[in-house]
């Protein structure tokens, strides 16, 4: 059985048990259809092989080494991650574009007596959908975006407002970036691609009948970029403010960035980052602030000579400015009570 994807899945996901991606593991960890697991039909390695036999030898001999290797695979998953499927199990297989491998995978699982569908199209069809999305078409919602200088706790104010029942996404969060030069978590960012398909399930679940909270970002978070169609609407949303004094705003941050300084060296590593944007003896007064472990001043620096003149928005801006919010502090109470403010000026 075939199984066309007509739109991009929701938070729910597709009617089936489990979405099966045959591919190999480096295609899988570039992108895949959110929620899916990855059981090969070929590692990268057997891929490769019978690629050069195709190739370079013989055809009909590749397709029976490969036909060898997936066999050996499939049966490695039916005794391993599959070992506690019963005959209800009901999976979507797919592959890169609905071929060979989706299909062998399919054929021994209808054997054994599952109901399984194969996604037409393979991933190839899937990746149209977050192209035509994030790419091709307006966005067509009401997107609000949060301003405010760094360490005023944008991001964790789209925590407070969703669990106030407002829509946001995160752009961050997806983007696995706190979008400065020390804004990197060391397990590092997802692929373009993957980033795109977070985005676009996120979008997929958003009322357009209600606003949604973006915080303010450039049009790249870390390595990986915002697609067109959000970025067009952020060019022209509505803009609300959030504004506190730097003590406040250097005291918040170092709280929320516990990796660098628990982390010597990659502090270090972060300050020499600016050398090119400031002079060298503040470089160097912002090492020894680091190494004497005096992380608020450190921070009261880098708010005051680097974040913010490098981020204030540029003049001729198209956003529209419908509110500011004033914290005298930056903690969880401060930010739950902006929260209500927030959601009361966006009408």
């Amino acid at each position: 059985m075939s199984f066309t994807l007509t739109a991009l899945p929701r938070a729910a996901g597709l009617d089936f048990d489990d979405i099966i991606d045959v591919r190999s593991p480096s295609e899988f960890a570039e992108d895949h259809i959110p929620g899916a697991i990855n059981l090969p039909a070929l590692s990268d390695e057997e891929r490769a092989q019978v690629g050069t036999i195709y190739v370079q030898q013989d055809r009909f001999l590749a397709r029976k080494i490969g036909a060898a290797m997936v066999s050996r695979n499939v049966a490695a998953h039916l005794d391993g991650p599959l070992t506690d499927r019963d005959g209800s199990w009901r999976p979507l297989v797919y592959c890169w574009r609905g071929g060979q491998r989706s299909g062998s995978v399919a054929t021994i699982f209808e054997q054994i007596g599952w109901r399984v569908a194969k996604l037409e199209g393979g991933y190839k069809a899937y990746r149209r959908l977050v192209a035509d999305r994030l790419y091709d078409q307006p966005l067509k919602l009401r997107v609000i975006l949060i301003d405010g200088g760094t360490g005023t706790g944008k991001t964790q104010l789209l925590d407070h407002l969703a669990a106030k029942g407002a829509q946001v996404i995160d752009l961050e969060g997806l983007a696995n970036h706190r979008g400065s030069n020390f804004g990197g978590w060391p397990d590092g960012q997802p692929a373009q691609k993957m980033f795109e398909s977070r985005l676009a399930r996120a979008l997929a679940n958003i009322d357009p009948a209600r606003p949604v909270f973006v915080e303010s970002e450039s049009n790249a978070i870390g390595r990986v970029l915002l697609p067109p169609s959000l970025w067009a609407a952020m060019g022209t949303a509505e803009v609300i403010g959030l504004r506190a004094p730097i003590p406040a705003r250097a005291r918040f941050l170092t709280t929320t960035y516990p990796d660098l300084t628990a982390d010597a060296d990659l502090l270090r590593d972060r300050i020499e980052k600016l050398r090119n944007y400031q002079p060298g003896q503040r470089i160097t007064d912002w090492h020894v602030l680091a190494e004497t472990g005096d992380y608020t001043a450190l921070a009261e620096g880098l708010i005051e000579h680097h974040y913010d003149p490098r981020y204030r928005r540029p003049d001729g801006s198209n956003r529209i400015d419908i509110g500011v919010v004033e914290m005298t502090s930056v903690d969880d109470a401060a930010l739950d009570r902006a929260a209500d403010k927030v959601i009361a000026l966006a009408g």
